[in-house]
C-alpha cells in the first residue's frame, strides 16, 4: 500500500464502510524508554488503535499539559531523538503496511534537522502525515507545502476559537483529517463536551469533506464513545502518558507492566469508541 495521505484515505474508508468512529492513539517516541515505546507502537494496531500520532520530543512543548511535557523529558533522558523517532517509525512499519502513523509536534526539531532531509527521511520510514502545532497558515512555505509536494499529510488544528472567518485559512491545505481540537488550553487541562464537540463537528463539516478527529479532554471509554457518536474519530493522548507515568517504578524505569498498561487501556478506550451509537457522523 502506498503511504502518505493514500494510507490515511484508506483508513477512513475502512472506518466508513464499517459505519464506525476511529481510535487515534497518542503515544510519544521513546517513553519511557526506547525498546519499551517501540513494544508499546508495536502493539497499538492490535490493542484497537486505527492511527496512531507518534509524538516528537521537544524540549519546549507550548501547547502539553504536564503529562506529556514530562513524558517528552523522559523520552529524552532515555536518548530520544528525532533521527531515533523516525528509526522507530521505520521499524514499525516493517511489520503494518496499513496502520497511518502521523508524527506530532513542533517546528524547531525538524527545521534543525533541515525541511527537506526531513521529509525524505520521512517518507522513507512510512510516515504518512505530520501534525506540527506551532505553524499557523500564514507559515505554509516553511513546511506544509513541502510536506505535500513530498506525499505526506498536513493536519491542521482548528479550535473552538477558529471562527467562519479563519476556517478556510486553517483548511486550505490540510489533508488526511482535520483536528478538532475540543476545548481552548493545553493537553489534559479539561474534559471534551460531546455537546459543543457535535456543534462544532457539524461547522467544520460545511467547510470541509475531510474526517474530523476530536482529542483533547477524552479519557474514558464512556467519553469516548460519546465524542465519536459525533466525529470520525476520537484522538486520546494524556491518558496513555498517565498510564506509562504510573507503571513506572520508584526510579522512574519502566516495569513488566508498563506495555500492557497502556495497551490494556487502548483496548478499553476501542471498546468505547466501536461501541458508539453513530449519530452526526459520516
Amino acid at each position: 500500500m502506498k503511504g502518505g495521505t493514500a494510507r490515511i484515505d484508506a483508513r477512513f474508508a475502512k472506518l466508513r464502510a464499517e459505519g464506525r468512529a476511529g481510535l487515534v492513539t497518542y503515544v510519544m517516541s521513546g517513553d519511557p524508554d526506547l525498546a519499551t515505546s517501540a513494544s508499546i507502537l508495536a502493539g497499538l494496531p492490535a490493542a484497537g488503535a486505527d492511527v496512531i500520532e507518534l509524538g516528537m520530543a521537544f524540549t519546549d512543548p507550548m501547547a502539553d499539559g504536564p503529562s506529556i511535557q514530562v513524558a517528552g523529558l523522559r523520552a529524552l533522558k532515555a536518548g530520544i531523538s528525532l533521527k531515533g523517532t523516525l528509526a522507530m517509525a521505520r521499524r514499525f512499519r516493517q511489520n503494518d503496511q496499513e496502520t497511518p502513523v502521523i508524527l506530532m509536534g513542533y517546528y524547531n526539531p525538524i527545521h534543525a534537522f533541515g525541511v527537506e532531509p526531513f521529509l525524505a527521511a520521512a517518507g522513507e520510514a512510512g510516515v504518512d502525515g505530520l501534525i506540527i502545532v506551532d505553524l499557523p497558515p500564514e507559515e505554509d512555505d516553511e513546511l506544509c507545502l513541502p510536506a505535500l509536494r513530498a506525499g505526506l499529510s498536513f493536519i491542521r488544528l482548528a479550535t473552538p476559537t477558529t471562527d467562519d472567518g479563519r476556517l478556510p485559512a486553517v483548511l486550505a491545505n490540510t489533508s488526511g483529517f482535520v483536528y478538532y481540537v475540543s476545548y481552548t488550553g493545553i493537553t489534559g487541562a479539561g474534559s471534551a463536551d460531546a455537546e459543543a464537540v457535535g456543534a462544532a463537528v457539524a461547522r467544520i463539516r460545511r467547510h470541509s469533506d475531510l474526517p474530523v478527529a476530536v482529542g483533547f479532554g477524552i479519557r474514558t471509554p464512556a467519553r469516548a464513545a460519546a465524542i465519536a457518536a459525533a466525529a470520525d474519530a476520537v484522538v486520546v493522548g494524556t491518558a496513555f502518558t498517565d498510564a506509562v507515568r504510573d507503571s513506572l517504578d520508584d526510579d522512574g524505569r519502566a516495569g513488566p507492566g508498563t506495555v500492557e498498561a497502556v495497551l490494556a487501556l487502548v483496548r478499553s478506550l476501542a471498546d468505547g469508541v466501536r461501541g458508539a451509537a453513530r449519530g452526526s457522523a459520516s
